[in-house]
């Protein structure tokens, strides 16, 4: 396909590339969505040892800030 030569096609062109773009990005966004990843870990043997490790710490911390 020849590049566009006139404004009007040029303008054409840009607007159909922005179209593939975005839906793109649109479909990109969904997949990557932060709420897809609630509940992954829900009874995970592994999870539930680093959560409980992270309350230890931050109770290590909270206590070595009090005066």
């Amino acid at each position: 396909m020849p590049p566009p030569t006139t404004l009007e096609e040029r303008v054409a062109a840009l607007e159909e590339t922005v179209a593939q773009l975005l839906s793109r990005s649109d479909s990109a966004v969904a997949k990557k969505d932060w709420r897809s990843t609630l509940g992954m870990f829900a009874d995970d043997p592994a999870m539930k040892e680093i959560d409980e490790e992270g309350r230890h710490i931050r109770e290590a911390d909270r206590q070595q800030a009090q005066p």
